[in-house]
Parts: structure tokens; sequence; C-alpha cells
């Protein structure tokens, strides 16, 4: 069954015993953590911000998982001058970056690190941005080499579709390397659920909801996008993974408190869940 999961990004002022009290409070299995890094006070949920070991004590003791680690990390920047670009640019800075979250995912026991690969740059050749980005992508999963930790790549940018996703990671071609694939982007995109999880197959390992009406956020069901449809299709494939739910207080501050929003989602999102399973045939895929 997959897993209802709260991303912090509902919640950033509240500090993470709040954040578990609030996802066992709803039902939640899992939360997915928003971090911005060592140096940043954006959330006060920043797992950045606390020992880790506390941080595992908090949400262990609500009986909620620690599923996801979301980071802005991305690795498109261009290399200027093309060449000596190589020695007097800071080309590795992402790969750094995503590599220091790794570090406190396998501190935290968390199994998926969220990242993007993002856009290609205007008058740049794609197959040129697009081996560039794979190279470094290819680095952070080398570095994420036996340590339990995953990267999860989410669509976006000039990504925005399954099949574009699914592509980059198979040029990628490495076994630490899957996606985190969000709805509301790929439908943007022309995307049509069922069809998404198909093409992702067995390298779909995060799933991320949210609904928007007339473009603006709106409780799940509430809204114009598919949510069922997507996690109807998901549980009729095997998905075994998070689902991360998002409700964007963090950027629209005047949306309801996650506490309001929070009421009933995850056991809506099960129930649509189980109302699949009458139809589900032999499992596609299960989250590794």
């Amino acid at each position: 069954m997959l897993k209802p999961t709260i991303s912090t990004v509902a919640c950033p002022e509240l500090p993470l015993r709040a954040v578990a009290e609030l996802a066992e409070r709803h039902g939640f299995e899992g939360v997915e953590l928003r971090t911005f890094g060592d140096d940043s006070r954006r959330f006060a949920c920043d797992p950045a911000l606390t020992a880790e070991e506390k941080t595992r004590t908090l949400f262990a003791s609500r009986g909620v998982e620690v599923l996801s680690l979301a980071t802005s990390c991305r690795f498109d920047a261009t290399i200027f001058p093309p060449v000596i670009g190589h020695v007097i640019a800071d080309t590795e800075r992402s790969v750094r970056e995503t590599g220091q979250a790794v570090n406190l995912a396998v501190r935290l026991e968390c199994p998926y690190v969220r990242v993007f690969a993002f856009e290609i740059a205007p008058r740049e050749r794609p197959a040129a941005a697009t081996a560039r980005i794979a190279e470094r992508l290819r680095k952070v999963c080398d570095h994420a080499d036996k340590t339990g930790v995953r990267i999860v790549l989410e669509n976006g940018g000039s990504f925005e579709t399954a099949v574009q996703l699914r592509d980059l990671i198979e040029r990628v071609n490495h076994p630490l390397l899957g996606a985190c694939y969000a709805l509301a982007t790929g439908c943007a995109a022309g995307d049509a659920p069922q069809a998404a999880i198909a093409a992702l197959g067995t390298r779909l390992w995060v799933a991320r909801v949210k609904d928007l009406k007339d473009s603006a956020p709106a409780l799940l069901g509430s809204g114009d996008l598919p949510c069922r449809e997507f996690v109807q299709s998901l549980a009729r494939a095997g998905f075994a993974g998070p689902v991360v739910y998002e409700w964007d207080r963090a950027w629209v501050p005047d949306l309801a408190p996650a506490d309001d929003a929070m009421a009933g989602i995850a056991a809506q999102m099960i129930g649509w869940a189980a109302s699949a399973a009458k139809d589900t045939g032999r499992p596609l895929h299960s989250a590794p």
C-alpha cells in the first residue's frame, strides 16, 4: 500500500516536534522534510537545524517515518567561458551540495533525497545540456553508493513530463537514481496520470500530489487536477512508496494552516487506493 506523506511546505513555521504531532494526528505514515542547507533559517522545521538523533526520535516516537529529504538542488548551471570555465568556475557546487544532503539523509535514516535537473539554457544545444546534467547526477549517485540513500529526480523545467524524466534517468543509467513524479507539473505539460505512471515504471519511487482550482491551491479532490485518478492508478500499479501531499503554505502564506488543511487527507488517499484494489491485477512494481 502507498504511504501518505506530508511535506513540510505546509507548515514552515512549526518546529519538528509539532510537525511529528501534526503527521500523527492526521494519520500520515511519513513526512518529507524540506531543507535549504546548513545555514538556512527559512523553515523552523529544517532538519539541518536539529541534531539528527533527536529528529529520528521525535518522529519514531509518533510512528511517523522520515521518508524524503527535499532539496532545491539542480544541475543545469552552464560552464562559462566554455573551456576556461572548467578551471575558474565552481562547476561542482550542485554536486557538493547534494552530497551534503545525502550525508544528512544518512544520519536521519531517510531513504530518499529529492533533486531537480531543471532548464536548458537559451541557444544551448539540448544534447550538450542533457549530457552535463546527466554527468553531475551520476556523480551524486556515486556519492550515495552504499549509503542506503537513493536520489529521486522531480519533473520540472525542461523535463516536465514523465517521458522526459524517464529519458534523463535512463541517460544517467545508475541504480540509485529514480523518479519523483509531481502530478501538477506533469498535468500542466499534458501528461495523463496512468500513462505517466506506466512510462516511469519501476523507476517511480516517490509521487507528489496537490490540487489546484483555477491555478490556485485547493484541498485535495476539490480542484481541477485528476488527483483521485492519479492515486488510484498508483494503487493499481502496485506502487508502495511515499505519496507526498503538498499544501503550499510556504509559498502562499494566506492559505489555511496545516492543521486545518490536513484533516482527512491521509484517509482520503488511503480510501481512494483501497477502492482501486479490486481492480488491481499483477503489480507493476513496488518502491525499492
